[in-house]
């Protein structure tokens, strides 16, 4: 009997912990990330990033004294012309331990604020220290 208990307790953590959804489904689910922050915190970039599932389509990285990216949910076209629904305009401010080598001139013309997949290859190892959200005033 204790055996069969076990095992049913086993594969009951096992469904638990296999089955976790995303903490961000939407743009809306943003603040999230900010609430769970300290399940990143000392983790790497790529961490955070698989629980985002709205698509980031615009980046800028900052590499000061203070490293960080602002990741946005808008085309730089819709962020120009104030395009998208209000949930799509929060940005994410996720800051990194390491310095970013990030350089305009050598990213892809045209498409210098994008992120791509090879960013998140080339980024993803950089530590997590700290996540801002800016969700703009409602118009």
């Amino acid at each position: 009997m204790k055996k069969i208990f076990r095992i049913i307790i086993l594969q009951l953590l096992t469904i638990s912990f296999g089955c976790q959804a995303q903490i961000v489904e939407t743009t809306r689910d943003i603040p999230k990330l900010k609430e769970n922050q300290q399940q990143f915190i000392n983790k790497p970039l790529k961490n955070l990033l698989k629980e985002i599932k709205p698509q980031i389509k615009t980046v800028w990285a900052t590499k000061d004294e203070i490293n960080y990216f602002s990741f946005r949910f808008r085309t730089s076209e819709q962020i120009n012309k104030n395009e998208g629904n209000y949930d799509d305009k929060v940005s994410l401010y996720v800051y990194v331990k390491e310095n970013i080598d990030w350089d305009f001139e050598k990213r892809p013309k045209e498409n210098e604020l994008n992120w791509s997949q090879e960013d998140i290859e080339k980024y993803g190892n950089l530590t997590v220290i700290r996540i801002k959200v800016y969700n703009p005033p409602k118009e």
